[in-house]
């Protein structure tokens, strides 16, 4: 946690923090657990009940849905830095559907149980005001995903998860990106066989070339003419 204490992260990551007094300030730090989850560990799924409110320290998490036949569909992705109120949905009446968070990587988060914010929802309005903030964000951008699911071909689909992952990792001075074809499948919504035979004809144009578990953008300019 980069040596910061639980209560610093919690006033740095809740902008209600300030408005809170003293008794629920104490109420959510004596209720906020560390929890660590590795990697492809599920985290929650609605219809077993809400966690809570999640801070991830470290890794990435995606959130889910699954198809009546099956298919994963990832709505989005969250690294460190981002807080996920999905798993406190019950505090939420507008979220009505199933959506499954799982761990994508090592992950380490701060939890604020349902529990907790429930006792201090009702009497402190920025609470629900952040819950309902955050769900709002996280909602464009599953209108994001689905437009592209309904409205992009899926060759563009995969042009686009990998160039967004391409600069998502840039800064390690690396055009290779640690993904499997069942792996990009599932966040973009398609079948692995679909992706398996996208790559396939990305590295025949001699834009990516293919590893075991890995794609190494080899071409950026050929690959961002199919964006």
């Amino acid at each position: 946690m980069n040596n910061f204490s639980i209560e610093e992260i919690l006033e740095g990551r809740l902008p209600f923090w300030n408005s809170l007094d003293a008794e629920d300030k104490s109420l959510i730090l004596s209720g906020t657990v560390k929890e660590h989850f590795d990697k492809g560990d599920i985290i929650n799924r609605n219809f077993e009940g809400c966690r809570g409110t999640m801070m991830l320290l470290s890794g990435q998490i995606r959130v889910y849905i699954v198809s009546e036949e099956g298919r994963e569909v990832t709505l989005y992705r969250l690294r460190a830095g981002e807080n996920c109120v999905l798993s406190a949905a019950c505090l939420l009446e507008s979220i009505v559907f199933d959506v499954i968070i799982q761990s994508v990587e090592g992950s380490e988060m701060l939890v604020i149980p349902t529990s907790v914010l429930n006792r201090i929802i009702e009497k402190n309005p920025a609470v629900e005001l952040f819950l309902a903030k955050t769900a709002n964000e996280r909602f464009s951008e599953v209108m994001w995903t689905m437009q592209q699911i309904l409205f992009m071909g899926a060759d563009r689909r995969v042009a686009a998860f990998l160039w967004e992952e391409l600069k998502k990792s840039n800064g390690d001075g690396t055009n290779v990106l640690a993904y499997t074809h069942d792996e990009i499948a599932k966040y973009i919504g398609s079948a692995r066989e679909v992706v398996t035979r996208i790559l396939k004809y990305f590295a025949d144009e001699e834009a990516v070339t293919l590893r075991r578990g890995k794609i190494e953008i080899t071409d950026i300019e050929k690959l961002k003419k199919y964006l």
